[in-house]
């Protein structure tokens, strides 16, 4: 199995980080020669996570995404969703063609409103047997740290699922395999959307114990618009017995949608939730992105979920909430007047 990378942010280069630590040489893309050039010299990637240094001997860098995958069976996608599109409609139409794809995207497409597959799908005609997810709780800071940090992936295929997870687990990351792929993906695109709102509350001065019911209930409104999207299985208490080892059993939904819903509101490390914060202290939208070095998903993907839920018609006054502080430019202190009321 031979690994190729698209994007150089933190969450790629975390990525990065593991596989080269487990004896895997990688192509990998970034759009900047210059930055290539600085990572050669120095091992390390000079715009993000510095501290997590790479044996230069397993990296193939390259500033052409075409490349990475013509020489990569099994490719990661971990591109921002706001620059996917950008990136991937220039390449050739049969490129994926024989590929493996593992979308990193914590997010929506926000040009389609769709998920990755979709887009890839349409565009790409890449079957669904073909594509993987990977996701948290795990945030790149950590993974540079080497602090021990969990990695969801999901694949129809499960055979080849569990080789793409393998080939991830290290002695500070640990693995957990499910078939859920498009439950894991709208978990993520909502987490953001409430760590965000939890941002908000910290910045309006709201204390702990009002975050905690905020974020309790935003588990439980992710829990009914997955139930509505169609998702099974999408909360925590469902175990799933392996037979053939009666004495262990999994419950993916405990860490990919409460464990990484809670980092994502909590962590100082939550870009999301430096956002929200911004927002709740009185920064218009443009300020904060402008005072960020780094992509917010939930900012794009709060329009993205309210565009969606016109179709599913699921109760979500907390994301509702979100998307008109962030888009209609309600005042966040109204707003959030509005989500204590539908608090329980």
């Amino acid at each position: 199995m031979t690994f190729g990378i698209l994007g150089s942010g933190s969450w790629g280069t975390a990525l990065a980080k593991i596989l080269t630590d487990n004896g895997n040489t990688i192509y990998w893309w970034n759009r900047s020669e210059s930055a290539i050039e600085q990572f050669k010299l120095r091992h390390h990637n000079p715009q993000y996570l510095s501290s997590a240094h790479f044996d230069i001997n397993k990296l193939q860098l390259t500033a052409h995404a075409a490349e990475v995958i013509r020489n990569s069976d099994t490719i990661v996608i971990a591109i921002p969703s706001a620059f996917a599109t950008e990136v991937l409609s220039a390449l050739d139409k049969n490129i994926f063609h024989g590929k493996k794809i593992v979308s990193a995207i914590k997010g929506i497409l926000p040009q389609q409103n769709v998920l990755l597959n979709d887009y890839l799908k349409e565009h790409f005609n890449v079957a669904i047997e073909n594509y993987f997810t990977v996701l948290g709780p795990c945030h790149a800071e950590e993974v540079a740290a080497e602090k021990l940090s969990y990695l969801t992936f999901t694949g129809i295929d499960q055979e080849y699922t569990a080789q793409i997870s393998k080939a991830f687990k290290t002695r500070y990351i640990n693995t957990i395999e499910s078939a859920d792929i498009y439950g894991v993906q709208y978990a993520a695109v909502l987490k953001n959307i409430y760590a965000v709102g939890a941002g908000i509350a910290h910045g309006l001065d709201y204390g702990d114990n009002f975050l905690s019911v905020l974020i309790a209930n935003s588990a439980d409104e992710m829990a009914v618009f997955l139930r509505k999207a169609g998702i099974l299985n999408a909360e925590v208490g469902y175990i799933e017995h392996d037979r053939s080892a009666p004495e262990t059993h999994t419950n993916y939904a405990a860490s990919v949608y409460l464990g990484d819903l809670l980092v994502t509101c909590y962590s100082l490390f939550s870009r999301n939730r430096t956002f929200g914060n911004m927002i709740g202290k009185g920064y218009s939208v443009k300020a904060a992105q402008l005072e960020m070095s780094m992509i917010a998903e939930g900012y794009n993907a709060s329009k993205c979920m309210h565009i969606l839920n016109q179709h599913i018609g699921a109760a979500m006054p907390i994301a509702e909430t979100i998307y008109q502080i962030l888009w209609q430019h309600i005042p966040a202190n109204e707003g959030f007047k509005h989500i204590e009321a539908n608090l329980l």
